[in-house]
């Protein structure tokens, strides 16, 4: 299983529509990934390593997919869709990981 995060670094006066990305984006994104995309989540960034401190990443959001190659082949097909969709709801270029899940759930 992997992860593949989609960061977008905070910037004083930077636009990001949190309401758009969330009602919007992120559930084309989910259609266009199918089955492959087994679950997403959308962080919104609220504060740094401080309370007072700007938050390093003004959203994030994670996407639980089966394989990198599934992932790859779901995505590719509707990439430029997905990327075009970007500005309307934010100037901020994101970062993206993808990451191996060794751990999803941990209970003590």
């Amino acid at each position: 299983m992997i992860k593949v995060s989609v960061m977008y670094p905070y910037a004083a006066g930077a636009r990001f529509d949190h309401v758009y990305y969330r009602e919007t984006h992120m559930p084309m994104v989910k259609q266009r990934l199918g089955d492959v995309c087994l679950y997403y989540t959308v962080d919104k960034g609220i504060s740094g390593g401080t309370a007072d401190a700007d938050p390093v990443y003004v959203a994030k959001c994670d996407f639980i997919c089966t394989s990198v190659e599934a992932y790859l082949a779901a995505r590719t097909p509707h990439a430029l869709e997905i990327r075009g969709d970007i500005a309307n709801y934010t100037n901020i270029q994101p970062v993206v990981q993808i990451s191996e899940v060794v751990v999803e759930r941990a209970e003590v």
